[in-house]
C-alpha cells in the first residue's frame, strides 16, 4: 500500500507562523524529512515514534544531493509511510519543492502541498518593510540571488527586474550583494535606492542591515546567509515601524529546564516577547514504581481531614488514580483541599474541584503559615507528592500533632541526551537559564558537568522562581540573578524582563 508525501512550508523560522495544517500534518507524520531552514522546534508536533531526518542544506554545504532527497521521500511513501516533507519557508518558492512534485509524481507517489509563510514577506515584516505602501509601491518581485551553477547563462534579466518592479525581495543573494548592487545601479534603478538586508528574519538571531544600493555591501559585509534582501523606498519606513527588534526579550536565548509538558507556557510567554527558548528538559516525570501506597490511601479517602498538593505533577497522578481505584472527584467531597500556588490550584480547578485554602508564598512555608491560626491536632492529612521532595511540611504538621500520610505520585529523573546535542543547544551560550523547582537545578548541573559544560552556567543570568528554588543554585556554588517576586511562571517572566531591562 502506498503513502503520501506532504510538502510543508515551515514557514521563515518563527514557530508560531506554521500554518494548522502544516501542524496537523506532522501530527499524522510517520517519517519528517527536513531541512537546514526548518526551525527544529517544530519537531515537537510529531509523534515520539516519528522517524526524523535531517537533510539540512547549510550555506557552503551539501549534505545530501536533491536526487538522493526525492528517492528518499518516494521510497518511504512506497512502504506506506506517512511522509512530511518540511521545507523552510514556502515550498513552492525558491524552495525546490516543485522539482521534488516533479520526482514524486514521476514515481507515481500521492502528494500534497501544503504552502507556508514565505520569508521574503515574513522577514520583511519583522524588520518593519510593508513590501507595498500606497505611497511607495504598488509592485514586488521576487528574484533568486543564486541561480543553479549548472546553467550557462543567466535567466535573471536585471535591466527588466530593476524597472520592472517597486520593491524587490532577493533571495540567496547575500554572498552576491556586491554585484547585484552593481547590476542594478547599471541597469537603471538609483545608487541611493534603500536596501535592507534580513538575517534569520523572525527568528530572535534577526539582524537587520540597511543602507542604499551605493553602500549596503560594504555595510553588510560579514553577515552570511541565511538572509533576503529588500531594495525598495518602502526600506525607509523600518524606522517608524520597527517592532519585533524592540520587543522587551528580542535576541535572547533563554534556556527553560521544566519538563516537555510543562513547558509551553513558560516557552510561549518569553517567545511573544522575543526571546528564543531553547528546551533542555533536566526532568522527566515518571509513574512510581508502585502504585499500591497511593492506592490504599485513595481506598481510605474517608479517614482523612485534608488533601494537600504541592505541585501540578502531583494534581495529575493523583486524579489519574481515582478511576483505578473505584472512584472520582465526587468522593473528595468533605475534604479541605489546599494547593500551593495558583498552577496547582488550575490543575484541580480544571476538573471542577474547589480548591479550599492557598497561601499567600507559593512555598511550603507558606502554607504552615496559612495553617498557623487552625487547629490540626488530631487532624489527618494526605500529601500526595514527588519521590524526593522536602519534608518541611509533613514533619512541622506532625510536630503540631497532626496526623500525616505522604504517598509518593510519581518520581522525577533525569533525562538522557545523545552525544554532543547538550553541548550544540547551548551554542552559543544562553543569556539566561530558567528554574523552576530545585529538581530542575540539580538536575541540569548533574548534566552538564557530565559533559564538561558547568561553566556555561557562570556566563548567563541563572533565574529562579522563588526562594526555595534559589537557595539549590546557592548551594551548587552559583550566583543567582534573576528571582521571581511571586513564584508563578508570570512572576518569573516579568523578572527577566525587569533584569534585562536594568543589565541593557
Amino acid at each position: 500500500m502506498s503513502g503520501k508525501v506532504y510538502l510543508v512550508g515551515a514557514g521563515p523560522g518563527d514557530p508560531g507562523l506554521l500554518t494548522l495544517k502544516g501542524k496537523a500534518t506532522l501530527e499524522r507524520a510517520d517519517t519528517v524529512v527536513y531541512d537546514f531552514l526548518a526551525n527544529e522546534d517544530l519537531l515537537r508536533y510529531a509523534r515520539h515514534d516519528c522517524e526524523n531526518i535531517c537533510v539540512g542544506k547549510r550555506p557552503g554545504e551539501e549534505t545530501l544531493p536533491q536526487e538522493s532527497i526525492n528517492e528518499l521521500l518516494a521510497s518511504k511513501a512506497a512502504k506506506g509511510k506517512i511522509v512530511v516533507r518540511l521545507k523552510g519557508g514556502d515550498p513552492f518558492i525558491f524552495g525546490r519543492g516543485g522539482e521534488e512534485a516533479q520526482a514524486l509524481a514521476l514515481a507515481g507517489i500521492p502528494f500534497e502541498v501544503v504552502p507556508g509563510v514565505s520569508s521574503g514577506c515574513a522577514a520583511a515584516a519583522y524588520a518593519g518593510i510593508p513590501l507595498t505602501h500606497r505611497d511607495l509601491s504598488s509592485s514586488v518581485a521576487f528574484v533568486t540571488g543564486h541561480e543553479d551553477p549548472s546553467k550557462s547563462t543567466t535567466s535573471v534579466d536585471w535591466e527588466k527586474i530593476a524597472r520592472g518592479a517597486d520593491t524587490l525581495v532577493l533571495f540567496m543573494g547575500v554572498q552576491n550583494l556586491a554585484e547585484i548592487s552593481a547590476a542594478l545601479a547599471l541597469a537603471g534603478r538609483s545608487p541611493k535606492t534603500p536596501v535592507a538586508v534580513i538575517r534569520w528574519g523572525t527568528r530572535a538571531a534577526q539582524q537587520t542591515m540597511t543602507g542604499t544600493l551605493a553602500d549596503i555591501a560594504e555595510k553588510a559585509e560579514g553577515i552570511e546567509a541565511p538572509a533576503v534582501i529588500v531594495v525598495g523606498e518602502v526600506v525607509n519606513l523600518r524606522d517608524e515601524l520597527n517592532w519585533f527588534e524592540l520587543m522587551p526579550l528580542f535576541g535572547k536565548r533563554i534556556v527553560i529546564t521544566r519538563t516537555r509538558e510543562q513547558a509551553s507556557t513558560l516557552r510561549e510567554s518569553i517567545e511573544q516577547l522575543g526571546a528564543e527558548a531553547i528546551e533542555i528538559p533536566s526532568i522527566e516525570v515518571r509513574d512510581p514504581q508502585s502504585w499500591q501506597p497511593m492506592d490504599k490511601a485513595i481506598n481510605r479517602l474517608q479517614n482523612f481531614d485534608y488533601l494537600v498538593f504541592t505541585s501540578a505533577n502531583g494534581v495529575r497522578k493523583f486524579l489519574q488514580r481515582l478511576p483505578a481505584c473505584g472512584r472520582d472527584v465526587r468522593d473528595l467531597k468533605g475534604l479541605q483541599i489546599g494547593a500551593i500556588g495558583p498552577g496547582t490550584a488550575a490543575e484541580l480547578e480544571a476538573t471542577g474541584i474547589r480548591v479550599d485554602f492557598m497561601p499567600k508564598e507559593y512555598v511550603a512555608e507558606g502554607l504552615l503559615e496559612h495553617l498557623k491560626g487552625v487547629e490540626v491536632r488530631g487532624k489527618s492529612f494526605l500529601i500526595p507528592r514527588a519521590r524526593v521532595a522536602r519534608d518541611v511540611l509533613p514533619r512541622t504538621l506532625e510536630e503540631r500533632g497532626a496526623r500525616v500520610e505522604v504517598v509518593e505520585a510519581y518520581e522525577t529523573v533525569r533525562p538522557e541526551f545523545a552525544p554532543g546535542e547538550l553541548e550544540r543547544l547551548l551554542t552559543p551560550a544562553p543569556d539566561a537559564v530558567t528554574f523552576t523547582s530545585s529538581s530542575t537545578v540539580t538536575n541540569f548541573v548533574k548534566l552538564l558537568e557530565g559533559e564538561g559544560l558547568r561553566g556555561i552556567l557562570e556566563r548567563g543570568a541563572l533565574a529562579s522562581i522563588g526562594p526555595i528554588t534559589s537557595e539549590t543554585i546557592r548551594k551548587q556554588g552559583l550566583q543567582v540573578s534573576v528571582e521571581a517576586a511571586e513564584s508563578t511562571i508570570a512572576g518569573l517572566v516579568q523578572a527577566l524582563q525587569d533584569y534585562f531591562y536594568r543589565n541593557a
